[in-house]
């Protein structure tokens, strides 16, 4: 079975304004599972000093359909809106309930490929066959202890080639810790 490396995304945005006071995004596409990812909200440099109001409408735009308003957006004190983390699937309508705009949606459309569930018992039985063959494969290795916990004790005569005491190396605790012995006054 061929699996997807990354799922599809490409860049989606729409502009609301007087002219066009709704935009839907909807895919006919039946091989895909669409996820349409919010991302930004705001104002274009010719908006008027008012408040512009987008609502969203999700499922089928029907008279019954509920429109819920998610920005507010004015163009002294909020003129752009982060909206990370609202993830909606289509069909979605975003509709420019007050306020002449123009403003800006911007957004990711995800596709992602839909599974059957008998093609994903297929690729799990195939993982699981593709396991038990690399556990077969590989054989048990043993591991030997050499005491752990125990370190092993530098020999004296490895000292010798070291530089001396003096050299090189900080002072020991308790020894030359603190300030220099001032020296005699003559």
């Amino acid at each position: 079975m061929n699996k997807p490396e990354k799922p599809l995304s490409t860049l989606w945005g729409c502009e609301l304004n007087e002219s066009n006071k709704e935009e839907t995004f909807k895919t006919d596409d039946t091989n895909h599972q669409h996820q349409l990812a919010l991302r930004t909200m705001c104002l274009g440099h010719t908006a008027k000093d008012e408040f512009n109001i987008v609502e969203l409408v999700t499922g089928e735009g029907g008279d019954g359909a509920k429109a819920v308003p998610i920005v507010t957006l004015h163009a002294k004190s909020m003129p752009t809106v982060n909206l990370s983390g609202l993830d909606l699937h289509p069909p979605v309508t975003f509709r420019l309930r007050y306020g002449s705009g123009p403003v800006f949606v911007g957004a990711e459309h995800v596709a992602l490929e839909d599974y059957s569930d008998e093609e994903l018992e297929d690729e799990e039985m195939d993982e699981e066959v593709e396991e038990e063959e690399d556990i077969e494969e590989s054989p048990v290795k043993k591991v030997k202890k050499n005491g752990a916990g125990k370190r092993k004790k530098p020999e004296k005569g490895d000292d010798e080639g070291e530089a001396s005491e003096g050299e090189n190396n900080p002072p020991k605790k308790g020894k030359g810790r603190g300030r220099k012995p001032l020296a005699a006054k003559v």
